[in-house]
């Protein structure tokens, strides 16, 4: 009954923050009215108000409802239910159902799932349609020349599979919920909690009911507490939470910082005369400039009825030129002539964006700490140059959920700290396939910052890795954070981008129309800034305001004045697709991206 009672409460929590809440103006001059900016004990507006929250407890609670997070729950019941033993395993995801947020391109290499489901071709997986044939280009503005894939090249497709990444991961929440799972869409982990002895205590779900100038409302809920035994979190590309936790245990003091890139996604539906099932085409250079790292994807899917594409491009976020818009480049592409055939007569019904990480081996931080540890794409398990990291992720957290078993059933072990630390983990994913892969090709991405930019990666690719295979004597390094990279303005050449026709190229904010976005217009906007003055003070007189094009959901706007006496920043947090690209490439490091209310943000449906 207890339980029960514990997961209808769960429910009702994810499900209020649906509620309609009251309109509300302001003159107040603050962009940031976030209480993490502005505590709430200081604000007597919130004088008298009830903050106690109730508290829930479980042997393992995962963060994250992506592939990480469910692979690690169904790998940890998956264990107990072979042993007989009672293990309460709970999931809490931000989207308002599984899958809502999950976005990737998606080429699925099969290895961790043959290790986690053996049988997994007679369980109605989503994952039938097998790559056909394996094409990779080299663009230049009017032509394509054809590069040979030798092998052991790691972007060879032969044995993968093309899917829709949300649906599969819908399917694996299926999967956990019959193991026994419990899984709770809507509640967002804001707040991370730690015992006395600053072991991690489990998460908190966020408050809801507060208006956009920080005051609480009628309607205000504080969130719950869902205490553990060891916390993971799965939260994927640059979690909100899991950067606080490299602060707070220095988990990077012994690799370098993240690289990062920012992924654009469309999926469109052509003509059925022109689509080749299983085919997959990936290209280099143009539109790009041979120093800014970046490529394409376009994958024949072949899953439904419908002749389904989807494409995509991924730009490193290391690039130095502030005019450079992803989301622009993203378009322009579809006009190359090798392209924009497909797309004349075809319909374009979705569109997304998310950054990812990019500094694969050299970037792994230490994964575990007193209470919890990181799984999937919160660390980085992603192989770039093979552009995939599904297979990586859930290697990971299978990997982790055997260390985090064996730690919480091993009666004999005594634990220094309340939070139990799983640091077996870190020897398991050494020794595991991951380690060895991530290891082979971890030069490849640096090797693109030589001064033949490009055609340097390239010819690193295509002979070095080829003849010594990863086994290369040295290492070499990202250099700088993505954020420093950028140059002033005035140092570089702003970019013309043509006008969209509508057909095959299109603008902004249609765009973010098909990613189902949903914010409520009166709450305080996560998108927060630590300083208020920085934006034009630094960003604007300097890299000309760069927020209003890295953004790929038309989140960041200088503005006029009312009074026509200059500009200000104005942020469309409603707009906000939850990619996190703001947090990661903002020259000044002055944006926190929070965590809004749970439920909200895109609505992706099999991206």
């Amino acid at each position: 009954m207890a339980t029960f009672i514990r997961r209808t409460q769960l429910l009702r929590y994810g499900a209020r923050i649906f509620r309609c809440q009251r309109c509300y103006t302001t003159d107040t001059p603050k962009i940031t009215t976030h209480y993490t900016i502005h505590p709430r004990d200081k604000d007597p507006r919130w004088k008298g108000v009830d903050m106690e929250r109730f508290e829930d407890e479980a042997d393992v609670v995962i963060v994250g409802g992506g592939p990480a997070g469910l692979t690690a729950a169904i790998k940890l019941k998956q264990l107990a239910n072979e042993q007989e033993k009672e293990l309460r395993v709970c999931v809490v995801e931000k989207a308002s159902e599984i899958g809502g947020h999950t976005l990737s391109g998606a080429c699925l290499e099969p290895r961790a799932l043959n290790e986690l489901f053996p049988n997994w071709k007679e369980m109605d997986a989503p994952v039938t349609q097998e790559v056909t044939s394996d094409k990779f280009y080299l663009l230049t503005q009017s032509t394509r020349i054809p590069m040979p894939l030798l092998p052991g090249n790691p972007i060879q497709n032969h044995g993968n599979y093309l899917i829709r990444l949300g649906n599969f991961v819908r399917w694996l929440g299926e999967q956990a919920e019959a193991l026994g799972v419990e899984i709770y869409p809507g509640c967002a982990a804001s707040e991370v909690l730690y015992h006395e002895d600053g072991s991690v205590k489990g998460i908190a779900t966020n408050d809801v009911g507060i208006a956009k100038d920080g005051s609480p409302k009628e309607s205000f809920e504080r969130g719950m507490e869902l205490h553990a035994k060891v916390t993971m979190f799965g939260e994927g590309c640059h979690g909100h939470l899991s950067k606080t936790l490299f602060k707070q245990f220095n988990l990077r003091e012994n690799c370098e910082a993240q690289t990062y890139g920012i992924g654009l996604k469309e999926l469109w539906e052509v003509d059925p005369a022109m689509h080749q099932p299983g085919r997959v085409e990936h290209t280099a250079g143009w539109p790009f400039d041979r120093h800014t790292y970046g490529g394409s994807f376009l994958y024949h899917l072949g899953e439904s009825e419908a002749p389904l594409v989807a494409l995509g491009i991924v730009i490193g976020l290391d690039y130095t030129n502030p005019y450079l818009n992803p989301f622009q480049e993203f378009q322009r592409f579809k006009t190359h002539a090798g392209n924009i055939k497909l797309f004349q007569t075809g319909k374009r019904i979705a569109y997304g964006a998310r950054a990812l990480n990019e500094g694969g081996y050299q970037s792994i931080p230490k994964l575990t700490f007193p209470g919890g540890c990181l799984i999937g794409c919160s660390p980085g398990f992603l192989n770039v140059p093979k552009i995939k990291g599904i297979h990586n992720a859930m290697k990971s957290a299978m990997v982790a959920s055997e260390a985090i078993y064996e730690t919480i059933t091993d009666e004999n072990k005594t634990s220094a700290t309340v939070g139990l630390d799983p640091v077996s983990y870190e020897d398991k994913i050494r020794a595991s396939w991951t380690w060895a892969e991530l290891k082979s090709v971890r030069n490849v991405r640096p090797s693109f910052h030589s001064w033949l930019g490009l055609y340097g990666g390239l010819a690193y690719t295509g002979a070095i890795h080829y003849i010594l295979r990863g086994k290369e004597p040295f290492t070499l390094s990202h250099g700088a954070a993505d954020h420093a990279k950028l140059k002033p303005a005035a140092e570089c050449k702003p970019i013309e981008y043509p006008k969209p026709d509508n057909q095959v190229t299109f603008d902004l904010l249609s765009s973010v129309a098909l990613t189902g976005t949903n914010h409520d217009h009166d709450e305080p906007p996560h998108l927060t800034l630590k300083d208020d003055s920085v934006p034009m003070a630094r960003n604007f007189a300097i890299f000309d305001g760069p927020e209003q094009r890295f953004c790929p959901a038309g989140v960041y706007e200088y503005v006029e004045k009312e009074d026509g006496n200059g500009h200000r920043l104005q942020i469309n947090a409603q707009n906000c697709i939850h990619c996190k690209t703001c947090d990661i490439k903002d020259p000044s490091q002055n944006i926190n991206w929070v965590c809004p209310q749970g439920g909200e943000g895109p609505a992706y449906n099999g991206m």
